[in-house]
């Protein structure tokens, strides 16, 4: 599947499952290992864990698979490789810590 169809997917599945503060970071002049980055929040542990794993869920039913995925239940984290696209759920504490989107920006 495309690059463009795996980044729609994946922001449909984050709008549906009412992702917070949905960040989408074009990385392409930046990486060599992806083309975008979605940064999005949780409310919780919880819910961090739900958005990731119900985002998997919807692509896997849709032929895509991750190829790699990190973060637990308890970390405020998780991260979905899905090659071009890499998706960060995080705790919006997590999220400030790391800022993902200023170390991203140009």
């Amino acid at each position: 599947m495309e690059t463009e169809a795996i980044k729609n997917l994946v922001l449909a599945a984050l709008d549906d499952m009412k992702a917070v503060d949905i960040k989408l970071l074009d990385v392409r002049e930046r990486s060599t290992f992806t083309d975008y980055m979605i940064v999005v929040s949780g409310t919780s542990d919880r819910h961090v864990y739900s958005v990731a794993d119900k985002t998997i869920e919807k692509l896997k039913a849709a032929g895509v698979r991750p190829l790699g995925m990190e973060g637990s239940r308890g970390g405020g984290w998780m991260l979905v490789d899905y090659g071009a696209v890499v998706l960060h759920v995080m705790k919006p504490d997590v999220r400030s810590f790391y800022d993902l989107e200023k170390l991203w920006s140009v």
